[in-house]
């Protein structure tokens, strides 16, 4: 496993993190796909017999039993202290006018909430999940850096959002002294790659640490386009984040095929080791639902593209409707 400082910080974090929305209580959220308890638990100890220290969560996932789960495994398997554990805060999670967003009333339970789920004191990156366009960006921060001070979260980082927004956030946060966010969690891969745009050049400027998430887009870059699976099926997500660009990203699709057929690996590798090449890129978030994908993810970390090879399959790509940032 390769290590690598979580952007501008001291904290060292694999170059590959686990995703754990995969994990949960299938009755409790609208993902029927997610792996129980049971079926979970030999995937995060394989992820940590192969160095994966980073795992990423968020308190809606599974209803929060994403939360509880990764909480008991990393307890049974792992030493506190040697494990990166990263939740979010944003979307819904109880009835009632203060049961999503970012104000303080919400961080403030919401932190408690993740610790107790996760049955840790402190979280080590504490996320928003989205822009809240209903809170001011100054209540946000403050309450954020109020969480770090209290020792409940060691650094802070933002997901899914527009550079404008993300900018205003640091120039907030600098202005009052207040904590800073060192990672931005954004939606980027082969078909994916609105973020080069702008999110991709402020964070470099920033030395803010990129870890995207779909960095396999739910699948699509790992299979036969007419290939199809249970998450497919089921995953009304990723139909809207993908589908109305098919017929553009298919031979960006075959492409990556070919070259993966070429170099006789799985094309998730070959997806992967495109994304890790991108500055300023950090650790992916894999999600995994079987060992093999698990393998793949850490194997790509081998995998150096050629010039040409990236070329082929950056060549393709047309504009793509804005996805993950919510607009208001």
């Amino acid at each position: 496993m390769e290590y690598v400082k979580l952007g501008n910080t001291g904290l060292d974090v694999s170059r590959i993190c686990l995703g754990m929305m995969s994990f949960g209580v299938a009755e409790r959220w609208t993902h029927p796909w997610v792996l129980n308890e049971e079926d979970s638990r030999p995937i995060i100890r394989r992820a940590l017999e192969l160095g994966i220290n980073f795992f990423d969560t968020a308190n809606v996932y599974g209803g929060g039993t994403s939360e509880e789960i990764t909480g008991r495994a990393l307890k049974d398997y792992a030493n506190r202290d040697e494990v990166v554990i990263a939740t979010k805060v944003f979307f819904r999670t109880a009835e009632g006018p203060n049961g999503a967003g970012l104000s303080r009333k919400a961080i403030m339970s919401e932190i408690d909430n993740s610790l107790k789920r996760l049955g840790t004191d402190y979280v080590d990156l504490y996320q928003i999940h989205r822009w809240d366009y209903n809170t001011p960006i100054e209540e946000t921060m403050e309450a954020l850096h109020d969480v770090v001070k209290a020792g409940k979260a060691r650094y802070i980082g933002a997901s899914a959002m527009y550079a404008w927004q993300f900018q205003k956030a640091l120039h907030v946060a600098e202005k009052n002294g207040w904590t800073k966010f060192v990672a931005m969690q954004n939606h980027m891969n082969l078909i994916y790659r609105e973020e080069e745009r702008e999110m991709m050049p402020l964070c470099r400027s920033e030395k803010i640490g990129v870890i995207p998430y779909s960095p396999l887009a739910s699948g699509r870059l790992a299979r036969d386009w007419s290939e199809t699976t249970h998450r497919f099926e089921t995953d009304q997500a990723q139909h809207m984040k993908y589908d109305a660009m098919m017929e553009a990203d298919r031979p960006i699709v075959e492409r990556l095929a070919a070259i993966a057929e070429q170099r006789n690996i799985p094309r998730a590798q070959i997806a992967l080791a495109w994304l890790l090449q991108k500055q300023p890129v950090t650790s992916p978030i894999i999600g995994v639902s079987k060992m093999s994908h698990l393998d793949d993810a850490v194997e790509a970390l081998s995998v150096k593209l050629t010039a040409e090879e990236i070329a082929l399959l950056e060549e393709l790509y047309v504009p793509h409707p804005v996805v993950g940032a919510l607009s208001e």
